[in-house]
């Protein structure tokens, strides 16, 4: 029986460290490919470290490319969409699954339809609106836009985690004398600290990973996100790859390091023994 558990667990790893080396596999290659000389990037054989190694694609990318800019734009428009979206979900997600009224279902409903309504149908009357209020080239356009893709996801999100906590926990504290607002941001929202944890960072992810949008409404290059910074780099047939592979190391880092600080929250059972 010992034998058996021991070789059910060698499989186990050796399935997961492959499959870690198949998810880890394009990273490395970023890494790679953004270290090498723009010739040796073409060679028809591929080498699995750089020869030459060099820092000439991060240099013109920073240089001539003006790529801090873009990230600079990238995180304004993502943090400031992302915090208003998860202020406005907050608040509508709990009127949503706590509260009763008419409707409700209804609400709830059309909200996960505005989520699932695809981008390219809503980018020309969008455009419309912001050219009509003089937002159109602007990063302020974006930040109009996107509240239309971050709030219906992180509210239709927040409603299931906020229908998760015990009812019995707002009775007590009602009990106890706490108002309904009192009993929203002092017990519900700290017990749902993981889910609006979550949240926030899938919404600023949407934000920081849009193209379609940013493509319409931006044209000038002051105003470009770090999406339409690296669609710059491909011009006709030609492809900057070491650039290219650069920024998009680049681009991924805010992303990690927001995981990594937020991992700590993303644990589920925070309400288990709430009742008692």
């Amino acid at each position: 029986m010992e034998n058996k558990s021991i070789g059910k667990q060698i499989v186990v790893y050796v399935t997961l460290a492959v499959l870690l080396i198949c998810a880890l596999f394009p990273l490395y290659w970023m890494v790679n490919t953004s270290f090498k000389s723009q010739g040796e990037i073409y060679n028809m054989t591929p080498s699995f470290w750089p020869k030459n190694f060099t820092w000439s694609a991060y240099v013109k990318l920073i240089m001539e490319k003006g790529f801090l800019t873009n990230i600079k734009n990238s995180l304004l428009v993502s943090l400031i969409v992302a915090f208003l979206s998860i202020v406005v979900s907050m608040l509508a997600a709990y009127a949503i699954s706590k509260l009763r009224f008419r409707g409700r279902t209804m609400i709830s409903k059309g909200i996960l339809y505005a989520y699932l309504m695809p981008r390219a149908v809503l980018f020309i009357p969008l455009y419309m609106l912001v050219s009509t209020i003089g937002l159109n080239d602007s990063i302020f356009g974006l930040m109009l836009i996107y509240p239309t893709i971050t709030i219906p996801y992180a509210t239709w999100m927040l409603i299931s985690y906020f229908k998760s906590i015990p009812v019995e926990i707002e009775e007590a504290a009602m009990i106890d004398g706490c108002t309904r607002a009192r009993t929203m941001l002092s017990i519900i929202f700290p017990l749902s600290a993981p889910g609006i944890a979550a949240t926030f960072i899938f919404a600023f992810t949407l934000c920081w990973s849009e193209y379609l949008y940013a493509l319409v409404v931006v044209t000038k290059s002051v105003d470009k996100t770090i999406t339409l910074g690296l669609s710059d780099m491909i011009v006709g047939d030609v492809f900057a790859w070491g650039p290219l592979m650069g920024g998009s190391i680049i681009a991924s880092i805010p992303v990690i390091i927001m995981y990594l600080f937020t991992s700590k929250y993303m644990v589920s059972g925070m309400t288990v023994g709430g009742v008692k």
